[in-house]
Order: C-alpha cells, then sequence, then structure tokens
C-alpha cells in the first residue's frame, strides 16, 4: 500500500473520531453556556465542570483523528471514554427512568454504544493490516 493511502478501516476511525470530537465540542460548549440552573449552585457547578471535559475530550478526538496515522493505543482509550459515557447513560435511565422526549435520549445512548465498537473493530483491523504489511 502506498504510504500516502489510508485504510478503509482507517477512514472508518478517523470519520468516527472527527463525529465523536463535533459532538463532544457543540455538546460542551452547550452545556458550559446552559448549566443546569434548575438544580442547586453545586451541581451546577458540577454540571459545568463536566461540560469543560466534555468539551476538550473532544479537542482530544479531532487532534487524534487528525493525526490517525500516528495514533495506536489512544484510539481505544477514547472510544473507551464514549462507552463509559454510553454506560452512565444506561445507568441513569435504570435509576431514573428516560428522560422525555424519549428518542432523544435513545437517539444519544445507540451511538455512544455503537460507535466504540465500531472504532475499536476498524482500530483492530488496521493495525492487524499495518503489522503485515498490506
Amino acid at each position: 500500500m502506498p504510504s500516502n493511502q489510508m485504510l478503509v478501516s482507517q477512514r472508518i476511525v478517523q470519520v468516527c473520531l472527527f463525529l465523536v470530537g463535533a459532538i463532544c465540542i457543540l455538546g460542551g460548549t452547550l452545556q458550559m453556556y446552559l448549566g443546569e440552573p434548575d438544580v442547586s449552585p453545586r451541581l451546577d457547578n458540577v454540571h459545568r465542570f463536566m461540560a469543560g471535559v466534555y468539551f476538550s475530550s473532544g479537542l482530544i478526538n479531532f487532534w487524534a483523528a487528525s493525526t490517525i496515522r500516528k495514533q495506536d493505543t489512544l484510539v481505544y482509550l477514547l472510544a473507551f471514554g464514549v462507552l463509559m459515557a454510553g454506560i452512565g447513560r444506561l445507568i441513569s435511565i435504570s435509576k431514573v427512568g428516560l428522560p422525555e422526549p424519549a428518542g432523544l435520549w435513545l437517539g444519544y445512548l445507540i451511538p455512544e454504544l455503537c460507535i466504540p465498537v465500531i472504532i475499536a473493530v476498524a482500530h483492530t483491523i488496521t493495525s492487524r493490516r499495518l503489522k503485515a504489511g498490506t
């Protein structure tokens, strides 16, 4: 494979990381701005703090996607972070119920559980092919 050509599996990982990055940056910015005004100041503070973490993880995803040919373990760690976010959402749903509108929240949950698997599988395929030299 020519050095300037990217494997399809590598492009899949890159696109997924850009998608996650965009979601994190937009979501983090929105949540930082909106906060959570219907709760105590303590919970609003924690909410905005986590919005900053969410935003910054978006920047890391963008950087990893931009430098995808140099990335290895970081890709798995980023996928794991998205999966853990989805698991956190699942725990919330099991403890306090599904927020309304249900379709919106399921629309968040399903990609949070699927995209990390796609990233991990595609990145594993990329790693194996690059080690094999094909």
